[in-house]
């Protein structure tokens, strides 16, 4: 498998660029925002709608902190449910862009949402499996060192010791009025690591499955009175964790 990069352009004052990577299904792009004194890698991994950029206040907080960021793009998930070629597709590619900018050797933060969040999970350790019982077959990156998960899909890992092989910190969020992927489905990551890993839950009152977001999909109803408030705490806590 080889990369080759195509462009790398600065759109923004704030140092973001483009990259066109290749794998065998062909270009892909992604966002970097690299830090003037990068202290690790933040690997960012999107939710079903495929574009990071929705997320971008985020981002570059990250970055003005010290954390050179990477995100990949994808193509809009519309099936309710992603397929086995979707879910490998997307782990190999985040796993691209992660060697882009951070040696074997090195470490990173990854920080997802939804979906993302679940493929972060499988690159960590988890054994993820699909509805109908076949296993996703994705390989441990272990430059992975802690794990900021942001309303994430659990229900790919329900298989009895799916979970055994993640051994770094967890900091999961979800809101109590997320329909798409509730509550249940981090207290149900907090049984299965809290004993083995240091992990920490909070469940955001009256948040809902688009509140993570910066720019929620259109037609969605905030279910937030103040969701930019929310954002700026939500940051905060991520850039505490990613630091310590």
């Amino acid at each position: 498998m080889t990369i080759d990069e195509v462009a790398a352009v600065t759109r923004y004052d704030f140092r973001v660029a483009t990259l066109s990577l290749t794998d065998e299904a062909g270009p892909f792009g992604v966002t970097l925002l690299e830090a003037a004194e990068s202290r690790r890698t933040v690997l960012f991994s999107v939710g079903a709608g495929g574009n990071p950029e929705r997320h971008l206040p985020l981002l570059r907080s990250l970055q003005e902190n010290g954390f050179t960021v990477v995100a990949p793009h994808f193509e809009r998930l519309v099936a309710p449910e992603i397929t086995e070629n979707d879910f490998l597709l997307r782990a190999r590619r985040l796993r691209l862009a992660l060697d882009r900018v951070t040696p074997q050797e090195a470490g990173a933060v990854g920080v997802g949402h939804s979906i993302g969040a679940t493929l972060l999970l499988a690159m960590a350790g988890g054994q993820a499996w699909t509805r109908q019982g076949h296993r996703l077959s994705v390989d441990r990156d272990e430059r992975l060192r802690k794990l900021t998960l942001l309303a994430p899909a659990t229900g790919f890992f329900q298989a009895p010791a799916a979970l055994d092989g993640v051994r770094i910190p967890v900091l999961a969020w979800a809101g109590s009025k997320d329909t798409v992927t509730p509550p249940a489905q981090v207290e149900f990551l907090r049984r299965a690591l809290a004993e083995r890993v240091p992990m920490e839950v909070h469940v955001e009152e009256g948040a809902g499955h688009f509140s993570f977001m910066n720019v929620p999909p259109p037609n969605v109803i905030e279910p937030l009175a103040d969701r930019a408030e929310f954002l700026t705490r939500l940051t905060a806590g991520v850039l505490r964790f990613a630091r310590d």
